[in-house]
Parts: C-alpha cells; sequence; structure tokens
C-alpha cells in the first residue's frame, strides 16, 4: 500500500475510533409496535436436533446476530417462552464461545468483526476485507466461489451495511457503501437480500445517492440478475441470482416487508434448485443477519432488542428446518460482538422474574455464543477466536490453508501460487 493509501486508512481509522467515542451509531429505528411478538413460533419443547454422522458438508449456513450477547438471548427467550425455555438457537447441539478483540481495539466494530468471521485475519475497527498488515484477504464466500457453490447474503440493514459487505467487499471505510455494492456485484454474489436501494442507484433516479452516475441495478440486469422490491415479488421467484433491495435504507422490519425468516428460507431454496450450473446438486455458502438487535442495543431499547432477537431466531428456525432434513449442511450461529452491557438483575419483587439494565449504549468486549449443527459441528464447541470460524469452515472442506491473499481478482493457493 502506497504512502497515500496509507495516510487515508489512518484517517478513516482515526475518524471510526473518535466517531464511537461520541455515539456514532445513531442508527434510525423502525417505527412500529415493538412489544408485538405474536409472529414468534417457540419450538417444541421436546425437540432435540441428532448429529447426522459420516456425511460430507455440502452447504453452509452462517447466521450472525449482530450485537447478540448471551443475555440478549436470555432476554428474549424469558420474554417469549419462559426461564426454562430455549430459543431455536438453543437447540443446536454444540455450543461454545467466540473472542470478538480487534486488531487496534479490545473492542471490535462490526466491519472489523466481519474481516475476521469472512477472511479469518484481525483488522482494525471500520475496515472491510484488509488485514492490519495492509494486505487484502479473500472471504470464505470468495474461496467457496471459486470452487463452485452458489453464495447469499441476506440482512435487515442495507446489504452493503458492514457485516454483510465484510464477505464481500475490500475498502479502508465501511461506509464507502456505494463501492461495497459495486463490489458485490463484481463478485456476482447469487442471492442478495436486503436494504439499501440509495446504493445501488444514482442520485436523481428514486432516492440513489451514488455521485458517479451508475445505475449498478440497471448493469445486475444485464448481468442476469432478476431486480424485485416487494415481498409478493419475492414470493414469486423460482430462480437466481436476484438482487431484492426492500428499502431505500435499511429495512423497517415491519409489513409489507418481508420478514428475515421469509428472506431467509427463500434464500435457501433459491440456492439449493437444480439449475443447468450444478450437476447432480447444488452447493452453497449462505451468511444471514440479524442486524437491527444491535441497533436495539446502541438505544438500550429492550422491547425492540427482544423483537429483533426473536426476529433473527425466527430465520435460524428456516436454517434449522433445511438443515435437519438436508443432512448435509454445516449450520453455525455466532454474534459479531455484545452492544448494550446488557444485564439480566434480580427482579426485588419477583425472585422468578430478572429485568434487563443497559450499562452503556455502544459495543462492550464480551464474549458471544456460538452454536453449531450438522456435519463438522462438533469443531465449532468450545472457546475459539472469531477468526478461527472461517478457517475451521475451509478445513472441514479440505480447501487448505486459510487465510489467504486476494491478488488482484485471484485468491493465492495454499502454496502460494495464484489459482
Amino acid at each position: 500500500m502506497n504512502q497515500l493509501k496509507k495516510n487515508v486508512f489512518s484517517g478513516v481509522v482515526c475518524a471510526v475510533i473518535l466517531l464511537s467515542s461520541v455515539k456514532a451509531f445513531a442508527y434510525s429505528l423502525a417505527e412500529g409496535d415493538t412489544k408485538d411478538i405474536r409472529f414468534y413460533q417457540s419450538p417444541p419443547k421436546n425437540l432435540r436436533l441428532i448429529q447426522p454422522s459420516g456425511i460430507e458438508i455440502r452447504n453452509i449456513i452462517l447466521c450472525i446476530g449482530d450485537g447478540m450477547g448471551v443475555n440478549q438471548i436470555a432476554m428474549a427467550r424469558q420474554k417469549a417462552i419462559g426461564l426454562d425455555g430455549k430459543l431455536w438457537m438453543e437447540t443446536l447441539p454444540i455450543a461454545g464461545l467466540v473472542r470478538t478483540f480487534s486488531a487496534d481495539s479490545a473492542i471490535t466494530d462490526s466491519a472489523a468483526a466481519a474481516t475476521a468471521m469472512a477472511c479469518g485475519v484481525k483488522t482494525n475497527n471500520g475496515v472491510l476485507g484488509i488485514g492490519a498488515d495492509d494486505k487484502v484477504y479473500a472471504s470464505i464466500l470468495e474461496l467457496l466461489a471459486k470452487k463452485g457453490f452458489r453464495t447469499g447474503l441476506v440482512a435487515t440493514s442495507t446489504i452493503t451495511h458492514a457485516t454483510p459487505a465484510g464477505f464481500a467487499s475490500h475498502v479502508l471505510s465501511r461506509g464507502s457503501e456505494n463501492e461495497i455494492a459495486e463490489q458485490m456485484l463484481k463478485h456476482r454474489i447469487d442471492i442478495l437480500f436486503g436494504g439499501g436501494r440509495q446504493h445501488w442507484l444514482p442520485a436523481g433516479i428514486k432516492k440513489g445517492k451514488r455521485d458517479d452516475g451508475k445505475i449498478l441495478l440497471e448493469l445486475a440486469r444485464r448481468q442476469g440478475y432478476c431486480i424485485i422490491e416487494t415481498k409478493a415479488e419475492m414470493e414469486k421467484l423460482t430462480y437466481g441470482p436476484v438482487i431484492g433491495l426492500f428499502n431505500d435504507e435499511a429495512l423497517t422490519t415491519f409489513e409489507p416487508e418481508p420478514m428475515l425468516s421469509e428472506m431467509a428460507a427463500k434464500a435457501i431454496s433459491l440456492l439449493n434448485t437444480k439449475g443447468e450450473d450444478f450437476s447432480p446438486q447444488p452447493k452453497f455458502f449462505l451468511m444471514i443477519e440479524g442486524s437491527q438487535i444491535d441497533w436495539a442495543g446502541h438505544a438500550n431499547d429492550t422491547n425492540n432488542s427482544i423483537r429483533q432477537t426473536l426476529l433473527f431466531d425466527m430465520a435460524v428456525k428456516a436454517a434449522i428446518d433445511f438443515a435437519r432434513q438436508d443432512r448435509q449442511t454445516l449450520l453455525i450461529i455466532t454474534a459479531d460482538h455484545e452492544t448494550g452491557g446488557l444485564l439480566m438483575m434480580k427482579d426485588k419483587l419477583d425472585a422468578k422474574k430478572n429485568y434487563p439494565e443497559w450499562k452503556i449504549d455502544d459495543h462492550t468486549g464480551a464474549d458471544v455464543p456460538l452454536f453449531a449443527f450438522g456435519p463438522g459441528a462438533a469443531e465449532f464447541a468450545g472457546v475459539q477466536d472469531n477468526t478461527d470460524i472461517p478457517c475451521k469452515i475451509a478445513e472441514l472442506l479440505s480447501l487448505g490453508v486459510f487465510p489467504r491473499l486476494l491478488i488482484g481478482d485471484e485468491i493465492e493457493s495454499p502454496r502460494g501460487k495464484s489459482r
């Protein structure tokens, strides 16, 4: 990286750190009845997931609850089911903990955490797909795409937001969402579902915010993508590739938009659909993010934290339903960091109840939970670093050493030669 880029890089990092200290995360929370959780369907109390044995991995589904710590899970569980219940994610038979620190801070942001989980390397807060050593690293999604896997990203944020962007872009600033959109299109990700239409259209067309005049959605259509904007259009889909952007900005997570579980189920269905490009059976990698658990944590919004966690858990259910039937799918549920310093305190008036207490309005350095199911799931038990996640996936799929450098459009081979 030349000196100019290094200067820009340093400036971006300093800006991110400075903004973080003055509550940079002023996200706009959806307007709706956040107390209404009637959509939630709890798992049967006797549900037991049996680990498949002696079966090779064909698909990987990675679900990330942004800002979701163990107490966000506990709070949502107690509200929806009770003290002795389980969320869907808690029914997975393998569990562990994940360390989350970034290269330049004990407390990560979503960009550095996404880079760790996607590329297997630590980087500075605010940076995507570029290591702390200034080298560009391939993501596990990019590597698997090179190996013939279909790929998909689903989120309730803009699809170009930090977590999904960590799997499909390499930029010095997570705020470069216009550039991230362009890189996502270049990587030809098969399924993109989320918000953020404004980053795919130029100023002057709808609510576009691109200043380069590029109409990325039209370019995508010419490349064979189906472009959709509504839940009804999504429900009719029978094939990919598709870009579904259901809001100009982040999703509201309320009707008439599709729910995260509906986007997840449709993405799984499309990625698993047989076609001329796969014989006899497709294989895929899908990342699903419950983006707004984090935003509720920044706002110390208890009701919305519960709702967003339960929305995410319903997407987990969709993944579990598929993985149980398929038996060749490795399902991993985790988080990028905890947000809000949430504690579950003893209720002084009722010893059988807890009440939530938020300590801060930012991220914490707490370890986060990980749950896994399917072939290879046992490798994710115990305490691990967030960089271990893609490395273990690569190892389980016999893809050789990971992380890998990205040199131009080529991924460095385990022996140092691009392929």
